[in-house]
């Protein structure tokens, strides 16, 4: 069965029951941050306090595929239900988890399967099994990421501002893993007394990064501010960014830079009011840029520009060459033709 992504949440907590009919969970999808968060919820909301067990829970990773089927119809040794958390899903699984249901066992197979194909056996099988669910993962944007903010900031008892909340979403972007590590920061500086979030808060909390971070090497690389670019790509780096997140949080803001384009072409606006109808708000201070880089960008350079960063990004994970040369050359060249674009030189190749 497929289950929609807006069902995810109502569908994790009944995965638990016994009576569920479900007995294998695929997530698949763009995120990976949001593809582990669901894979934990689900194996602990079945397990409880038994989720680190190892006679309730195998977790096998690529170089342990071959166990599955061995894993899956295992009894459980002190009793109660058991669970196989598989990581690095692909293709290969498909006869392993088939013979695994077809064995009647009432074991709770997890598959993460971050870089399945949208045209994979495994998926369509599984989606066409009514004791199989396929959840699909993908980076949330707009109200949805602003929703799950705040969902997640209510869960650790701390509320925010409205305003905090757009601005906290313009930063972080859409990677879930980034998320979470700032929500945890920011429940430890809302104290025992979970105090309000407020705007100034949030941008003291931010500090000296407030000028350099993932977000902003995106939004200077799209303006054509080759130096802020490589300044805060580097520092992201230096903070402990991967290059993946570096990329996602671009795909972000060339999203919504796209979004504004066709806004223009659909309904005749400028850039500015093109901008001001983005939805979640862009920050009052990110506003300007925003404006410019709307301005200097054809929609149909904005595709070229998101096919190429999702072809970086690809590039990351499989090519022999550094992913952090990847991204800083890939940044750069934004830059430059963002330059291009409004008539400046730009001071040649790195």
């Amino acid at each position: 069965m497929k289950v929609e992504p807006r069902q995810a949440a109502r569908f994790l907590a009944e995965l638990a029951s016994a009576r569920h009919p479900a007995r294998v969970l695929l997530l698949h999808g763009d995120d990976p941050g949001l593809i582990r968060e669901r894979a934990e919820a689900a194996v602990a909301g079945m397990l409880g306090p038994d989720r680190h067990d190892p006679f309730r829970l195998a977790v096998l990773e690529r170089s342990g595929h071959e166990r599955l089927e061995e894993e899956a119809t295992a009894g459980s040794l002190i009793g109660g239900r058991r669970a196989v958390w598989v990581r690095d899903g692909n293709d290969a699984l498909l006869g392993a988890v088939t013979r695994s249901l077809a064995s009647g066992s009432d074991t709770l197979i997890v598959i993460e399967a971050p870089e399945l194909p949208s045209r994979a056996k495994l998926r369509s099988a599984l989606e066409a099994n009514p004791a199989a669910a396929v959840l699909a993962c993908y980076h949330e944007e707009g109200r949805a990421l602003e929703a799950s903010i705040a969902t997640a900031l209510a869960e650790a008892g701390v509320e925010i501002d409205r305003d905090a909340l757009a601005f906290l979403a313009d930063r972080l972007g859409s990677d879930r893993a980034a998320m979470r590590q700032e929500i945890a920061k920011l429940v430890l500086y809302a104290g025992p007394q979970r105090e309000r979030l407020g705007l100034a808060a949030l941008e003291a909390l931010s500090g000296d990064a407030a000028d350099l971070s993932l977000d902003d090497a995106a939004h200077a690389a799209m303006e054509g501010d080759l130096a802020l670019a490589d300044r805060a790509v580097e520092r992201a780096l230096a903070e402990g960014a991967s290059p993946v997140a570096l990329l996602r949080v671009l795909l972000a803001h060339l999203h919504r830079l796209r979004a504004a384009r066709a806004a223009m072409a659909q309904d005749g606006l400028s850039a500015a009011d093109a901008v001001k109808g983005l939805r979640p708000p862009v920050f009052f201070r990110r506003a300007p840029g925003v404006t410019k880089a709307v301005s200097l960008w054809p929609a149909a350079a904005l595709d070229a520009a998101a096919a190429r960063s999702s072809a970086v990004e690809r590039d990351c994970k499989r090519s022999a060459m550094p992913d952090t040369a990847l991204v800083r050359e890939h940044f750069a060249r934004l830059a430059r033709e963002s330059m291009r674009l409004s008539g400046r030189p730009s001071a040649g190749r790195r």
